[in-house]
């Protein structure tokens, strides 16, 4: 992430010279980081598992009444 994309809502602490040490952000900001993660990891760990068409879930989800389009 560069400087130019961080958001003024988050803030960082520095050292006496200046250098950045920790940083604080808005607990939603924060939620929304962990759940990228979270969903980053999920990918990385099923990448190797079978893949179904997306047409044959739908399809699954409409005859057992999950879906209704």
């Amino acid at each position: 992430m560069s400087e130019q994309t961080i958001p003024e809502s988050v803030q960082f602490i520095i050292d006496a010279e200046g250098r950045k040490t920790a940083v604080i952000l808005p607990i939603g900001e924060y939620e929304e980081m962990l759940e990228d993660l979270h969903l980053g990891r999920v990918a990385r760990e099923s990448k190797n598992e079978p893949r179904r068409p997306f047409a044959q879930v739908v399809e699954e989800m409409r005859s057992a009444g999950e879906i209704d389009v």
